[in-house]
């Protein structure tokens, strides 16, 4: 684990993240499958319209996610301003790929225009608190990413019956949101770094705990949207949702105690080392580890 690292006035906080951590920007793209169906993921409705509700925040998020690191990047030591040029990278890819992904989505019939002006409109809201608070909300945003990425590696069986081409995306971006999980998180370190420990932490975990609300809300009214356009509503769509979410498979209930971890005093997104899920989703889907340049 890395130590407190000194370079003149920018001296950096300590970090845990692993001292041979490398992020790896892989330009990769991805195209339909040539036997796509609507309901992509295993032929369900639910988990179809629950990832395709996260996918449509991701090109705006994403940008919003670089925008606030990047903001910080000639403040920070130099080992941290490389890895948010990294994680800018990373995310713009993704935000590439995502974009293409919905195109799909709108291909499949589904109108998911207004979802996409909801998501924009709640950003442009945000853009206007303080930067410090804007790198806050990416900080909680950083963590949900890593901790349904780390789920979705340890348990790829839930993707077991998706489409090839679809499985091989989303697990290219979960890799990339694991490898970057510290950086936003350290740069708000950093930029807090003369406040006290107890400042910093109640900060970090109140707008956690709100952006928390706000995204499980949100996620849950685009899902029930969606739903609706296959004529999946009412009391039917609610507890066919609660159920994925919480029962069966339980993409939710399965990030419960990370996210609990997240209020912990002293926490910090690498005191799990899960590099390892990166290794194995590599090597199941045969991915690169090649850093490349940004187009």
């Amino acid at each position: 684990m890395n130590s407190v690292h000194t370079q003149g006035s920018k001296a950096m906080t300590t970090t845990h993240a692993p001292d041979d951590l490398v992020i790896h920007p892989r330009n990769l793209r991805f195209e339909a499958d040539e036997a796509h169906q609507r309901w992509w993921l295993n032929g369900d409705a639910v988990a179809t319209a629950w990832h395709n509700a996260l996918s449509i925040t991701f090109p705006a998020g994403e940008t919003f996610f670089i925008e606030s690191v990047r903001r910080f990047q000639r403040d920070v030591p130099d080992e941290l301003a490389k890895q948010i040029k990294d994680f800018a990278k990373q995310e713009a890819f993704h935000t590439r790929e995502h974009n293409e992904f919905n195109a799909r989505v709108e291909a499949d019939g589904y109108e998911i225009a207004s979802e996409v002006s909801r998501v924009e409109e709640r950003l442009a809201e945000a853009r206007k608190q303080h930067p410090v608070a804007q790198l806050a909300m990416t900080v909680a945003l950083e963590h949900f990413t890593a901790i349904f990425a780390h789920s979705a590696l340890k348990n790829p069986d839930l993707m077991e019956k998706t489409e090839a081409e679809s499985q091989r995306m989303w697990a290219w971006h979960a890799i990339e949101e694991i490898e970057h999980k510290s950086v936003a998180f350290d740069t708000y370190a950093h930029v807090m770094r003369d406040a006290p420990a107890r400042k910093r932490w109640s900060i970090r975990c109140l707008v956690f705990l709100n952006v928390s609300r706000n995204f499980i809300t949100s996620r849950w009214i685009e899902t029930r949207r969606l739903l609706a356009q296959d004529g999946i509503t009412g009391w039917s769509a609610r507890w066919k949702l609660l159920g994925y979410l919480l029962g069966k498979p339980g993409i939710v209930r399965r990030i419960i105690l990370p996210w609990l971890a997240f209020l912990r005093p002293g926490f910090h997104p690498w005191d799990v080392d899960d590099r390892e899920l990166i290794g194995e989703a590599q090597a199941r889907y045969g991915f690169q580890d090649e850093a490349v340049a940004a187009e």
